[in-house]
């Protein structure tokens, strides 16, 4: 039974499983200090994202995906770092910074949506030429 809405986003369910996939990539490093500060960064996309669906207004809810969007970057950025000195394997750590753009992505256009940004352009139906 679920019991928040937040859960029947796929931007929450692929960051979720993000960073679950960051723990487990992590579970042998030793860089105690990266190794926080990532899990730190993944765990807190969705945790945002869920903190910002069960606000009171869109304007709320823009506000903590903006905040996930920010550790998303923030996580890319770590990633990079931790292949450069070799803390991850480079395949794995450019599959989860695609990943980490593609929610980055989602949550851009979710922000879009709360904020009533996403709007249709009226169509020009005129028979006139243009110049």
């Amino acid at each position: 039974m679920k019991l928040f809405a937040f859960q029947d986003l796929d931007v929450w369910k692929r960051s979720s499983r993000l960073a679950c996939d960051i723990y487990k990539e992590l579970k042998t490093c030793r860089d105690y200090g990266l190794k926080d500060q990532m899990t730190r960064a993944a765990v807190s996309i969705p945790s945002n994202i869920a903190e910002g669906e069960e606000r009171e207004s869109h304007a709320e809810s823009a506000r903590f995906l903006y905040y996930a969007k920010g550790s998303s970057g923030e996580l890319a950025t770590q990633l990079y770092i931790a292949i450069d000195i070799g803390v991850v394997d480079k395949n794995a750590g450019l599959k989860l910074i695609s990943e980490t753009r593609e929610i980055s992505a989602m949550l851009g256009a979710l922000i879009k949506i709360r904020k009533g940004c996403v709007r249709e352009d009226t169509a020009d139906y005129t028979t006139e030429p243009r110049t």
